[in-house]
């Protein structure tokens, strides 16, 4: 069995085959996924979805980066009032300057006090990142004290990087289809990431892994991920599945 550690099965592209395409997953060996969370107004239909899968599915709470503007408090109460004993994760929260700085402000704020619920509740945290590593690194290092545990997301930064975040937070990486891309750097990356600290995930529907890059990704896709790993890392799959299974029932307790 496989773990999808970030799946988006609420997304309209799933409207009309949420359910099929989460039952082509459990045929396909992956038998839990983890539903990311962004916001207020998304989140009735994702727990809804969740909510038909139990024990398959499994909840996140969380106010995207790009969601957190001028109402990110009001943003981040809501969330934090939606949490049940279902949540297992807090995310997917973090930064994401891609389309300019107007909110970075607003979106520290809002990163911030998201860590401290996820550290009053002794949940993990599921990290977006994009185009903001200096000023997540200072975010991460400010909140050492809370000592937060959980995984990067679309990880694709550098060893460096990834290195100096651990001195302050344990993380591990969510590796999912963009490994399998020619000239992937992050292939490189995690041939020097224990394997202990890397989890597998697809981001579904975006980011499908080759042969099926640009088209609708879905997380029956995650068993070609774990063999690119498996590649790189000069393993089996059978290592991979069993040290990525072990490492998402760890950090998620699920």
């Amino acid at each position: 069995m496989f773990v999808d550690t970030h799946c988006h099965y609420s997304d309209e592209a799933f409207r009309d085959d949420a359910d099929l395409a989460i039952g082509r997953a459990l045929e396909a060996g992956v038998g839990m996924m983890i539903h990311a969370d962004t916001c207020r107004e998304e989140r009735p239909a994702m727990i809804e979805v969740c909510r038909r899968h139990p024990g398959v599915l499994f909840e996140m709470r969380g106010v995207y980066p790009c969601n957190a503007l001028e109402d990110w408090r009001d943003e981040v109460d809501a969330m934090e009032k939606s949490i049940t004993p279902e949540v297992v994760a807090i995310g997917e929260i973090g930064l994401d300057y891609h389309e300019g700085r107007e909110f970075a402000a607003e979106q520290r704020d809002a990163l911030m006090a998201q860590f401290e619920i996820a550290a009053t509740r002794d949940l993990p945290v599921n990290i977006h990142l994009r185009d903001a590593t200096e000023d997540f690194i200072r975010a991460v290092k400010d909140a050492a004290h809370l000592h937060l545990r959980g995984d990067l997301h679309c990880f694709s930064l550098s060893l460096e990087a990834y290195r100096e975040l651990i001195r302050y937070a344990d993380f591990s990486v969510g590796i999912g289809g963009v490994v399998t891309f020619k000239k992937a750097k992050v292939a490189e990356t995690i041939k020097e990431i224990p394997l202990e600290k890397i989890l597998l995930e697809t981001d579904c529907p975006y980011l499908a892994p080759m042969p099926w890059r640009g088209t609708r990704n879905e997380s029956k896709y995650i068993p070609l991920i774990a063999a690119k790993v498996a590649e790189i890392k000069g393993l089996s799959v059978e290592e991979v599945e069993m040290a990525t299974i072990r490492g998402a029932r760890e950090l998620f307790n699920i």
